[in-house]
């Protein structure tokens, strides 16, 4: 095809880069060859367009985007143009966009930069005929290259575009933000002290809120929500409260633009000198700056970003001259086009609620989830009195089932929280099902889950265990304890488990409650549930492991890594992190392999060994084939590389199961598992007959998992066509379709299925009432 892309990082606005911009670079690029066209770097963003010449338009190769899907930042630059903001700034650019035959352009930027290329697009016909009239271009130029097109994919660690569940930036930024936070929590707790963290946020409030979400943090202030005269003191009380509770250490957490309700700034210092006047704690101010910016690029955001920038090459050979500029983004698993105007119409606006005569701000930068996530955070962070909460009546347990996996002990907090604010007791049993029937089941209270977010493994420990064989002891202890439902927080165990609890009904009335299951386990192989808890922790465990042992050999002759990973039979940890670290083959079960494709993959890898490119990696999951072992596929390597590359083996092994949560982990976990806490009391509400829960129907023992684009509760009884039970996976599995993009971004010649590529959509306004289910978003 003889389509010309080019590549434009983010150019007006603020001029900013965001973290993961040159996965997206590498994408397009890559993507674009694969196609057949022509791609072309801009550097320095529109200024680079203005200028023109041979060093800021530059054709871009394979190798050229070669090492950089760990680079953070840019590497072809962004800068600030004011001369792209005039006319004759844009006759300039137009000039030079012509004389090298690009008609398409693929924007990375925020809504500034997403902006100024819509309006070089509406313009584009009138600057050709104004080139024509300066005798620059000819006719023919005119009618060969009569339209523009554009494609915008937003790069911003804000999160402050519409339409789209996470920019490019915003998960890298919050991994950088939780680091120090759990790097302060110990300083804080050795000292007792109270730490205020500013973070970035001028307009949205995004950062500070999931973080604060993410670390459990006593207080937030956000541009989007000022706080209500008075909430000094309120702040003081529920800080001075915490510390009566034995907590040594307070964490407050400021967006730089966080305002009062008389537009007055509230900013780090203000706070520090309010707690340190009022009650005369130890506090220190910690402001992140430019460190959200900086650092390598979380998995999340590689994936995002390689996922987009595919998406953007295929929106670009799709459009017609009658096709509006469109954004590439994602929701949920899902890959969607949006109107480039809607979405920046979007971006900006403010909605005025009026509610007790004060004026409050909603931002409406996908407000719903905005909203969702602040109300999951005052459920969690601030504690009712006990007058305040409602008198159920209703005992409710909470057990970790199979692996440990991060990210656990934040739905349990959530869980137990949610849970007494819905006026429950709620009971934690030690060891999953096995510490069931032995009867180590204990109250949990609100102060007993402090601090728990950042916390990797369970702390309520967790066993392999299934409830088949003890099924009287542990009827024993519901009827002794009068548990009135369960949540079970697991894998795959959980999963049999909670099948194993139902069946058990029909001889126990004990177990005629609701039951819910929240996947959490690092395999991701739980049918019901595009996701789970832990999975996003072990694929950065995989992604920066890859990155140390990538960069070990630089410096030195060619070498192939061969990286074994966990997964048990489900290749989602081979295939997805292979994605993100810029894997040359992953083997995994789904997939089966023979003599002649790990042959064909080495011959593919000599010959690119022959060229520019110095390292290679694959990966192979644990159970991927019986007899093509890791040791087995070192040694064909290094035979046939023999004279071109050398080879190094590296079973990651437990390392994926351990370390301090992501903060998507945690986010994932804190919501999950509130939203199947109220379904919980909806369900033990409805079945409550003649002074007990009885709840014997299909639909009263669910599993909650991620499907697309929303949480759905699924009865498990109908999960089981969907399982091979053989082998502990889904039958179907979504990121399968991602493994030919992977081949692609590794120079394969291979098929990619467009059919689930995105459609477009249009920009919805959904603004949820004020006392609706926090649930809803989710």
């Amino acid at each position: 095809q003889n389509t010309i892309f080019t590549i434009l990082p983010k150019a007006t606005g603020s001029g900013l880069h965001s973290v993961g911009m040159n996965a997206a670079v590498r994408a397009v690029v890559r993507m674009g060859i694969y196609v057949g066209a022509k791609v072309y770097f801009i550097r320095e963003g529109y200024q680079g367009m203005v200028d023109g010449g041979e060093e800021n338009i530059k054709e871009a190769s394979w190798e050229s985007v070669s090492s950089m899907l760990q680079m953070g930042g840019t590497v072809i630059g962004s800068a600030r143009c004011k001369e792209f903001r005039s006319h004759e700034g844009r006759l300039k650019a137009a000039h030079n966009l012509v004389q090298r035959g690009i008609t398409n352009l693929c924007v990375i930027g925020g809504d500034g930069s997403l902006t100024g290329a819509n309006l070089f697009r509406e313009e584009w016909s009138g600057l050709l005929e104004e080139l024509v009239q300066q005798g620059l271009i000819d006719e023919d130029a005119v009618q060969k290259y009569s339209a523009l097109h554009i494609v915008g994919m937003v790069g911003s660690i804000d999160n402050d575009f519409c339409g789209t569940d996470m920019t490019i930036g915003t998960d890298s930024a919050l991994h950088r933000i939780i680091e120090v936070v759990d790097a302060i929590m110990t300083t804080a707790q050795s000292h007792q002290r109270t730490f205020v963290l500013e973070v970035m946020g001028r307009h949205c409030g995004y950062l500070a809120l999931v973080s604060a979400l993410a670390c459990g943090a006593d207080w937030v202030l956000i541009p989007e929500m000022p706080p209500e005269d008075g909430w000094e003191e309120k702040m003081c009380q529920k800080l001075s409260a915490t510390r009566s509770r034995g907590s040594r250490l307070n964490i407050i957490i400021v967006a730089e633009g966080a305002i009062d309700r008389h537009g007055k700034a509230i900013t780090g210092s203000v706070v520090k000198d309010l707690v340190v006047r009022c009650l005369g704690f130890d506090t220190r101010v910690t402001i992140l700056g430019h460190v959200q910016r900086g650092g390598t690029p979380s998995a999340f955001d590689r994936i995002l970003a390689s996922r987009m920038g595919v998406e953007a090459v295929i929106a670009l050979l799709e459009t017609t001259a009658n096709t509006p500029a469109c954004v590439v983004s994602l929701c949920g698993n899902q890959a969607v086009r949006l109107p480039l105007m809607e979405c920046v119409q979007m971006v900006g606006r403010q909605e005025y609620c009026s509610q007790d005569k004060a004026t409050s701000f909603l931002f409406l930068s996908d407000c719903r989830s905005f909203e969702n996530n602040l109300k999951t955070y005052k459920l969690l962070a601030h504690r009712k009195l006990e007058s305040e909460l409602p008198h159920s009546n209703f005992n409710i347990a909470v057990l970790n089932v199979g692996a440990p996996a991060a990210g656990m002990n934040a739905a349990v907090r959530s869980a137990v929280r949610v849970g007494i604010s819905e006026g429950h007791k709620m009971f934690a049993v030690n060891d999953g099902f096995e510490g069931f029937y032995k009867g180590q089941i204990k109250e949990i209270k609100w102060a007993d889950v402090g601090g728990w977010t950042g916390q990797g493994g369970s702390l309520l420990g967790t066993k392999r265990t299934l409830p088949a064989k003890h099924v009287e002891k542990i009827a024993e202890q519901m009827r002794a304890h009068n548990i009135n439902a369960l949540l079970v927080i697991g894998g795959f165990e959980a999963y049999l488990g909670l099948m194993e609890l139902l069946e058990a009904r029909g001889k126990y009335d004990e177990f005629c409650v609701p039951m819910v299951m929240v996947p959490a386990t690092v395999s991701n192989n739980v049918p019901g549930s595009d996701l789970s808890i832990g999975a996003d922790t072990a694929l950065n465990a995989i992604t920066d492991t890859c990155d140390r042992i990538k960069q070990s050999a630089s410096g030195t002759k060619r070498r192939v890594f061969i990286i074994e990973t966990m997964g048990g039979y489900c290749g989602y940890l081979a295939s997805v992190g292979g994605l993100a670290a810029g894997a040359d083959a992953a083997y995994i079960y789904e997939e089966p392999f023979d003599i002649r494709d790990l042959q064909s993959n080495v011959e593919h890898l000599t010959e690119k060994m022959k060229g520019a490119i110095q390292r290679g990696l694959v990966l192979r999951n644990e159970n991927s084939n019986e007899n093509y072992t890791t040791d087995f596929i070192y040694q064909l390597y290094s035979e046939e590389g023999r004279g071109v590359f050398d080879c190094r083996k590296n079973v990651l092994g437990h390392m994926q199961q351990g370390g301090a949560p992501s903060p998507f982990d945690r986010n994932f976990g804190t919501k999950i598992s509130a939203k199947a806490m109220l379904w919980l009391t909806k369900k033990m509400n409805e079945t409550f007959r003649q002074g007990r829960v009885f709840a014997n129907t299909e639909d009263t023992c669910c599993l909650l998992g991620m499907r697309r684009r929303a949480l759905v509760f699924q009865p498990v009884v109908q999960l089981k066509d969907e399982t091979d039970f053989v082998h502990r996976i889904p039958k179907e599995q979504w990121w399968l379709k991602l493994r030919p993009l992977m081949k692609i971004l590794a120079k394969y010649k291979t098929s990619y299925d467009v059919s689930d590529s995105g459609q477009l959509e249009h920009v919805v306004r959904n603004i949820q009432p004020k006392e609706s289910d926090p649930s809803g978003a989710m």
